[in-house]
């Protein structure tokens, strides 16, 4: 199948991105609020979708979501956040039965955008202010979620990495933001935030489905008709920092009560972030660490038997790559080792025809497998849009199929290793 986007201001800093196809029984429709991550916001920003998802001022109940859900045959509408470099973005995914494979001529699309928009800006409130209730229980399911981070330790070790290495970055705030501010949320605290991020933020909406971009603007206009508008805040982005803090990179270590090490890596990818090549930054990833022909995989995995899994991967909008392996305590060194020594092979050139091959078309399966499932292409298209990048997947995988061996050689060249992270045993959980 091959996808054709496109994209529309609807008001000033709201744009609208359709991707119509009749493949899909179920279409989606989502809408993100983007902000500038920051530690004291984070936690804030994450938590108001939750809490908007509790009620509204028509449907001042879950339960009574519910049943307008079930209604519409089942429509699904979920809160979202997301980290985009040092972007937040929050909102709203609702999925649905497409239009198209409705009967009698039934239309689902305004209705599921009415009431998306109903939950979104027609909050249930007392006293103008957002539902005390709502926010307590919703404040410690956050706190509770926070807090549980720690016990996935592969992606723990990987958010502690940033979270030290980006020390003094927006980038090192996680996107739900941390415990102690998450608890110190009031009601009336985060109703000026919500009304603040409605009136300021830039909206990026998505709409995968049969229907035509006309008449999804028309469904849209009607939904949003109450949408506060002031001074829209264009002035968000990711700082993006081409080289390592330091000469020699930097080393963190925690200690808990865990029978598997966890050794992270971060990098910055360096000069290449000037212009980023998006297709050779993909494969470059591919060879590297990201995929199962990878150097990381074939060889400090299956060859030396170094790790229990090791692989790398990107944030493209952040200019970073991060390794994520598990080790044996004592293989610390030769783990670290390896990994560089990889990474070096891929500097001098060393990738064989084979492996260049099985990177390029493993990225290119990967870009072509988001044409197969709607919640992937809204993934993409967010990125590409917040990444200000034009381009459909399809278009981006021909791109990775022609990557040189030189081009991915010339991207390694310029990454450096800033800081490694180790979680070993011997402490408290």
């Amino acid at each position: 199948m091959t996808v054709k986007s496109t994209k529309k201001e609807l008001m000033p800093g709201v744009s609208l991105t359709c991707v119509r196809t009749e493949k899909f029984k179920t279409g989606c429709l989502s809408v993100s609020l983007l902000t500038q991550l920051g530690r004291e916001s984070a936690a804030s920003v994450a938590l108001i979708p939750r809490v908007l998802r509790r009620g509204s001022a028509l449907y001042p109940d879950m339960e009574i979501i519910a049943r307008e859900l079930d209604e519409l045959y089942g429509a699904r509408i979920e809160p979202v956040v997301r980290k985009k470099g040092e972007i937040q973005a929050l909102g709203f995914y609702a999925d649905f039965v497409d239009d198209a494979f409705l009967p009698g001529g039934d239309r689902l699309l305004p209705k599921v955008a009415n009431l998306l928009g109903e939950i979104l800006l027609r909050p249930c409130t007392r006293g103008g202010l957002l539902t005390p209730a709502y926010v307590q229980s919703e404040r410690e399911k956050l706190v509770d979620e926070i807090r549980a981070r720690i016990n996935e330790k592969r992606s723990y070790s990987v958010l502690r990495l940033f979270e030290l290495m980006c020390f003094g970055e927006d980038y090192a705030v996680d996107r739900l933001g941390n415990e102690d501010d998450a608890e110190a949320i009031t009601y009336l605290k985060l109703s000026r935030r919500y009304k603040d991020l409605l009136a300021r933020s830039p909206i990026d909406i998505f709409y995968c489905g049969s229907a035509d971009p006309a008449t999804v603007e028309r469904a849209l206009a009607d939904a949003l008709a109450g949408l506060p508008r002031g001074e829209i805040d264009f002035d968000i982005g990711t700082d993006v920092r081409m080289n390592s803090v330091e000469e020699e990179y930097r080393y963190f270590e925690d200690r808990m009560n865990v029978t598997q090490g966890k050794l992270a890596i971060g990098f910055r990818l360096g000069d290449c972030m000037e212009d980023p090549d998006f297709a050779a930054l993909r494969v470059f990833n591919a060879v590297y660490g990201g995929s199962v022909t990878s150097k990381l995989f074939m060889n400090v995995r299956e060859r030396l038997s170094l790790c229990y899994f090791a692989s790398s991967g990107l944030d493209t909008h952040k200019g970073l790559m991060y390794v994520s392996s598990g080790i044996e305590f004592d293989k610390f060194n030769e783990a670290r080792d390896e990994i560089f020594a990889q990474l070096e092979a891929v500097r001098q050139g060393d990738i064989t025809d084979e492996e260049l091959e099985a990177a390029r078309k493993y990225v290119a399966s990967s870009l072509r497998a988001a044409m197969d499932s709607p919640a992937m292409l809204e993934e993409y298209y967010l990125n590409q849009n917040i990444l200000g990048q034009a381009g459909e997947p399809d278009e981006l995988a021909v791109l990775c199929e022609s990557v040189t061996k030189d081009e991915v050689v010339e991207i390694a060249r310029g990454v450096q290793c800033d800081a490694v992270y180790f979680l070993r045993g011997g402490g408290d959980e």
